[in-house]
């Protein structure tokens, strides 16, 4: 059996985030990528045994962080996660591959890459409380293997409440916790949550 079952995932060609300026950590200007990210005649699916290992793709991946007043939610990626090179670290952020499963389900009303978002958050949470949610930050890390093949979208979701609990079995220790307390956890966090975290005041404004 393949790793990662077959499963299709949504890349574009590393030479387009080039052109548009590639960058190292957190940009704010969103419409300067997502535009030409999600335009459908610059991105496709590869299989994801083969997106994996090529830094010729970067993999389109929503990075979802979730506030309610004061506070960031915070969990620990389990051991049986789908991403074995972040298991057992610590995130704020929910997210997963865009598949073709996604394109097939998609609509007028809710495009392949919404329809990806949704489908994450719901099988990761269970979200008891209603929220606003929008995209405010590209996200990449070129400084290890994992991040070389990912490029994050970061979607900032304002909760009404904390009534959330885990939706899949890899989402532990599932907290609500405030900056302060996120800083003291930093070198436990995976590498795009730290650096969420290093730019949080500019992701929440």
């Amino acid at each position: 059996m393949a790793k990662y079952e077959d499963e299709n995932v949504l890349v574009i060609p590393r030479e387009l985030f080039d052109k548009i300026g590639s960058f190292q950590g957190i940009n704010l200007d969103t419409t300067k990528y997502l535009p030409s990210f999600l335009d459908p005649s610059n991105n496709f699916f590869l299989p994801r045994e083969s997106a994996e290992d090529d830094p010729r793709y970067k993999q389109i991946i929503p990075y979802a962080i979730f506030r309610h007043e004061d506070t960031l939610l915070r969990y620990v990626r389990g051991k049986k996660s789908g991403e074995q090179r972040l298991a057992s670290k610590s995130s704020v952020g929910i997210g997963g591959h865009i598949n073709q499963d996604d394109a097939e389900q998609s609509s007028l009303e809710r495009d392949t890459y919404m329809t990806g978002v949704d489908r994450e958050i719901n099988e990761e949470l269970e979200l008891n409380c209603d929220y606003t949610q929008k995209a405010v930050a590209l996200l990449n890390d070129d400084s290890n293997e994992v991040g070389m093949v990912h490029i994050g979208v970061v979607h900032l979701f304002d909760l009404t409440g904390n009534d959330i609990s885990p939706g899949e079995s890899n989402i532990q220790d599932l907290q609500f916790l405030n900056k302060d307390k996120l800083i003291t956890e930093r070198e436990h966090l995976e590498t795009w949550s730290q650096i969420c975290l290093d730019n949080l005041d500019a992701l929440l404004d």
